[in-house]
């Protein structure tokens, strides 16, 4: 199954690499004049990040996006308040909105060549990471 952002197909070789560093509880502890210790409790209705990344080893890159995508995702993302429903390879679905600079890339290193200075949209990118969260 492919990962979606709203309409949008993302690359399939992203990975939701902070998944398991969040935590819904929030706790604050301080002392009071007493010297007692004060703690206060709540859960989180919301923040939570997903960092979607593609991976790189040497010359070998998961996940690629066409300029052409890559404009239309950062039209998107740059819509003020926007939200999506984030659809993952298991299903999952997730409310989300963008993080601040929510996208990571750079065009597709080409073997002996730089980047051309007026890409065509059929140039290729690397997406190094898309920020979002959860509402």
């Amino acid at each position: 199954m492919a990962i979606t952002l709203g309409a949008l197909a993302l690359p399939s070789g992203l990975v939701w690499t902070d998944e398991l560093t969040w935590t819904p509880v929030q706790q604050s502890q301080e002392y009071s004049l007493t010297g007692a210790l004060l703690v206060e409790i709540a859960t989180k209705r919301a923040g939570r990040p997903i960092t979607l990344t593609g991976q790189a080893s040497g010359r070998d890159y998961t996940a690629w996006i066409t300029r052409a995508d890559l404009l239309t995702l950062k039209a998107a993302l740059d819509v003020p308040g926007a939200t999506f429903t984030l659809t993952l390879h298991d299903a999952r679905t997730f409310t989300v909105m963008a993080a601040e600079n929510p996208l990571d890339v750079e065009p597709l290193p080409v073997y002996g060549s730089f980047a051309p200075a007026n890409p065509t949209s059929a140039r290729n990118y690397v997406l190094r990471a898309l920020k979002l969260i959860e509402v």
